[in-house]
């Protein structure tokens, strides 16, 4: 079997095996299955809307999955069907699933399927959906959840990841907003992920979901995946980074050559943004003993240090220690320590600002909730919250699942003998989470702005709906550049942010 019939077959069961068999398990005379993808419920206080994000990528990686099947030549199909009946029967037995199915697909010479979809970037309620798809073709029923599997494991992570990364943007700019700069804000989160995520794959969708939000990223795979399905960005910043050294770089001239270590790097930096990690050893001693001693190098340079702490308690190595003993740098902290070796001036709105030529980043076990309290913490202590860099890494993006928001894809509606039928499920031992919508359906907005679902959707309502047509026919029909979907979810934010406000 050549590659192209390998991936061909890959492609064919890229699915559950339960899936295998179901088009025989339907009621006979069904026509037509229209299913959704919903966020159903959430595990993170305070969030209840997810931003909409991979969808596009994933349709654009479908079609040319599917493609390769669908340019098979007649030789080639028989060989990768044997190969079907061949794998179905190692994992079922005697296989009376059969492949005709197939067979007429790769006849048809394309997808029979139809998604319509709110806007990637839009804030989605939950349990309000994102998708809907359905087969255009009666003889492919069978195809619409034969899907389920792989769209859910493809957009359930760029889709939370997104949120997450969203829900720390708020938080960073309320801080802002009140002690520091905004601007600064998009590069106050790093991703730092790439490393704890389950492969390229996994790394690229869920780090170009951080970059809706942040600008700062040492994911390169994220960067590429949007060039390639998120693409017209015009001079658009999708992703940057900095030169910064990590923990082989300074032990490779030994503990005692530490602070020679920090002085070839200055020389090899003399402008731009530098981050040196800082706790190889003694990070106290960076802060007392070499920072000072090349305290007017540092000045002179036309750019910033970044100091980074790799170990620890993220707010007490940062903010300080309050259990330490009197006078110790310990006590103090890193941002006081760089704060009192180089100074700090007092901005518009009455914070410290640390001297534009040094600055902290901390990308160790950071979550929202230590986010939170060291941007607060820095805050008490008169410093602006934008004092720090945070380097978002597996404790905020891996340590996620599906059902982080309950995501599902489920059928709602079908057609079986030329009549509609509307379908849901409601299982009785559920606490109510699991019930899912039923019929058509449609997703307006409120006058205020906000989206809401619409059951046993009219075609007049479905013709007015935010669930717009993106795929129809193995055709991808509406694109989005990245930069529009950034925008979007700006929009988004300020929709809510007018929706909280008093009176409204």
């Amino acid at each position: 079997m050549n590659m192209n019939c390998t991936r061909a077959l890959d492609t064919l069961l890229a699915t559950d095996a339960y899936k295998l068999d179901h088009r025989r398990q339907y009621p006979k005379g069904t026509e037509f299955v229209y299913s959704n993808l919903t966020a159903r419920g959430t595990r993170i206080p305070g969030i209840n809307d997810t931003v909409f994000f991979g969808l596009q990528a994933y349709l654009r990686q479908l079609a040319d999955q599917w493609q390769v099947f669908f340019d098979l030549t007649p030789a080639e199909l028989e060989d990768v069907l044997d190969g079907y009946e061949s794998f179905v029967t190692a994992l079922l037995g005697p296989n009376t699933i059969g492949t005709e199915h197939f067979r007429e697909l790769h006849t048809l010479g394309f997808l029979p399927l139809r998604v319509r979809a709110v806007k990637e970037g839009t804030l989605v309620p939950l349990r309000v959906p994102y998708l809907t798809i359905e087969n255009t073709d009666s003889r492919f029923y069978w195809l619409t959840n034969y899907f389920e599997t792989q769209m859910s494991a493809e957009l359930w992570q760029p889709i939370t990841s997104a949120t997450i990364a969203w829900n720390n943007r708020a938080l960073l700019d309320a801080r802002a907003a009140i002690s520091g700069d905004p601007d600064a804000v998009k590069f106050q989160g790093h991703d730092f992920s790439y490393r704890g995520m389950a492969g390229d794959t996994a790394a690229a969708a869920s780090g170009a979901g951080h970059l809706i939000s942040f600008c700062g990223s040492d994911t390169l795979p994220a960067i590429r995946f949007i060039e390639r399905h998120y693409p017209g960005n015009g001079d658009e910043l999708i992703g940057a980074s900095v030169p910064a050294t990590e923990h082989s770089v300074m032990c490779a001239g030994g503990q005692d050559g530490e602070m020679e270590t920090f002085q070839r790097l200055l020389t090899l930096y003399p402008n731009g943004i530098l981050s040196v990690v800082s706790d190889t050893w003694d990070l106290w001693r960076v802060l007392t003993d070499y920072l000072p001693t090349y305290a007017e190098d540092i000045t002179r340079r036309e750019g910033k240090l970044v100091i980074r702490p790799d170990s620890g308690d993220p707010e007490l190595i940062l903010c300080g220690d309050p259990n330490a003993p009197e006078g110790t740098a310990q006590r103090k902290g890193v941002v006081a320590l760089l704060a009192e070796t180089f100074g700090t001036t007092v901005n518009d709105k009455g914070f410290r600002e640390l001297d534009p030529h040094v600055g902290a980043i901390y990308g160790d076990s950071i979550t929202y909730e230590r986010a939170d309290a060291i941007t607060r913490n820095l805050m008490d202590q008169g410093y602006a919250s934008t004092a720090v860099v945070f380097g978002f890494g597996s404790y905020t993006y891996q340590y996620q699942t599906r059902d982080t928001f309950k995501m599902a894809v489920k059928a709602t509606w079908v057609q079986v003998d030329g009549q509609g039928r509307d379908i849901l499920k409601d299982p009785v031992t559920d606490d109510g989470s699991k019930k899912s919508a039923t019929g058509r359906l449609a997703v307006r907005r409120t006058m205020a702005g906000h989206p809401y679902l619409i059951e046993h959707a009219t075609p007049e309502q479905e013709a007015d709906n935010e669930l717009q047509l993106v795929f129809e026919d193995g055709k991808l029909l509406r694109e989005q550049s990245f930069v529009n979907v950034r925008e979007t979810l700006r929009r988004e934010t300020r929709i809510r942010a007018n929706m909280t406000q008093p009176g409204r």
